[in-house]
């Protein structure tokens, strides 16, 4: 029977990407309108960072995400927004005193790592469910601050997106929801390939897949060469992709990405290829039990 598929876009990410692809968008216009695309191409779902326009280094600037918003939204666009709270997290030890923040650090308290979201309101948003080792710093996502974040995304009305880049995150995870810090049914995102946690592996899908709550909802990229291989798995095993500049700038090897929207139309062309087909952002709404939510 055929199954219906939600596609989500990760846009632009924080990554130092701007430079080695142009297409990579920046300012609030561009992420917008990057976005807008994308869902023409076929996702129901877009995954929003934002960058500070001078720089184009990542931002936590809650005017920043309320352009991007609202230039979606006036655009007649349907498809859900999924902000981030990633942000906020980054460690970097001092060289002479490790119990000094060095160079890089950007730790905020959990208040106002979701502050954007509380404000705004989207459809979604991520919540990166551990700690671990990420390139050369730390990205640290203790319990009680996460408990204090999903908290709050709950209050606000928001779903959560669950995170996990490797198994102890996802058993964390399963822990808040019995304990009621997140709610039923949940939503998760296996995410692998990124440096020091799970591999972009069939393997490394299958068995995170097993570990989680029967009654979720869940979606997986790999990163870089693993995107459209981790595309044709998770639709394999029953889940959804993600895809998006966030995540790879080549559409396929040594050929940048034109777009978001070209990643999503590859998307697009695996998961019929496959015998399924692309669910719409109303559909995706339904399928997540969005209707009614924020209204």
């Amino acid at each position: 029977m055929q199954r219906k598929v939600m596609i989500s876009c990760a846009v632009t990410g924080s990554a130092d990407t701007p430079g080695r692809n142009p297409a990579v968008p920046v300012t609030p216009p561009q992420i917008a309108q990057s976005a807008i695309d994308a869902a023409k191409a076929g996702a129901s779902i877009v995954h929003i960072h934002v960058r500070d326009p001078q720089t184009t280094r990542p931002s936590m600037d809650p005017a920043l995400y309320r352009e991007v918003v609202d230039r979606i939204r006036q655009s007649g666009s349907d498809v859900l927004i999924n902000l981030t709270t990633g942000p906020g997290a980054r460690f970097v030890p001092g060289a002479e005193d490790p119990l000094q923040a060095g160079p890089g650090t950007n730790l905020k308290p959990a208040p106002e790592r979701v502050r954007h979201v509380v404000e705004i309101k989207p459809d979604i948003c991520s919540l990166d469910m551990g700690s671990m080792n990420m390139g050369s710093h730390v990205f640290v996502n203790t319990p009680t601050v996460l408990q204090a974040m999903a908290v709050a995304i709950r209050d606000a009305g928001v779903l959560p997106e669950l995170e996990v880049f490797e198994t102890g995150h996802l058993l964390l995870a399963k822990r808040m929801i019995e304990d009621g810090h997140i709610g039923r049914p949940s939503l998760f995102q296996i995410c692998l390939g990124i440096s020091w946690a799970q591999p972009a592996t069939p393997e490394a899908m299958t068995y995170m897949r097993g570990l989680l709550p029967p009654d979720c909802t869940w979606f997986a990229f790999g990163i870089s060469l693993h995107q459209f291989p981790m595309v044709a798995q998770a639709v394999l095993l029953g889940g959804h992709p993600r895809v998006g500049l966030e995540d790879n700038i080549y559409l396929e090897k040594g050929r940048l990405a034109p777009s978001n929207a070209a990643l999503v139309d590859k998307a697009v062309r695996i998961v019929e290829l496959l015998g399924d087909r692309v669910a719409t952002p109303g559909e995706a709404r339904q399928m997540l039990g969005l209707n009614g939510r924020n209204a």
